[in-house]
C-alpha cells in the first residue's frame, strides 16, 4: 500500500466508528441517502481512494476509484494535517484542489469541509 493509502487506511476504523450509530433511526435514513461515498486522493504521486459503503463501512484502496464523488489533490503535508488528532493547522502553500463530481460528494464535502480544514 502506498503512504496515501496507509494514511487513509489508519481513519477508517474511526470513521466506520464514528459513523455506523449515526445510521439508524429516521436521521439515519437521510444521512443513508448520501451513501455509499467514494473520494479520490491524489497526494504527489500516489492515489488512493476512500469508500464508505451504505452500512457505514469504510475501505481503502491504493488506486483511482472510476467514479469518484470527489477527488481532492493535496500535498502530503496537507493529508496528514487534515487527518491529525488532533488536527493541525493547515500548512502554508496553495489549498487543496477539490473537485465535486456528484450532488451527494458536494453535501458531503461541505458537511466535512470545516473538520477537514480544507
Amino acid at each position: 500500500m502506498n503512504p496515501t493509502a496507509e494514511l487513509l487506511a489508519q481513519l477508517a476504523p474511526s470513521l466506520e466508528a464514528e459513523l455506523r450509530p449515526r445510521l439508524q433511526g429516521f436521521l439515519g435514513g437521510l444521512l443513508r441517502a448520501y451513501l455509499p461515498q467514494t473520494w479520490v486522493f491524489h497526494v504527489g504521486p500516489d492515489v488512493a481512494s476512500l469508500v464508505v459503503a451504505p452500512d457505514g463501512s469504510a475501505r481503502v484502496t491504493d488506486a483511482a476509484a472510476l467514479s469518484p464523488d470527489v477527488s481532492v489533490e493535496l500535498r502530503p503535508e496537507q493529508l496528514r494535517a487534515a487527518l491529525g488528532r488532533p488536527r493541525a493547522a493547515s500548512p502554508g502553500g496553495p489549498p487543496p484542489k477539490v473537485t465535486a463530481h456528484t450532488a451527494k460528494g458536494r453535501a458531503a464535502f461541505d458537511y466535512l469541509r470545516p473538520r477537514l480544514g480544507l
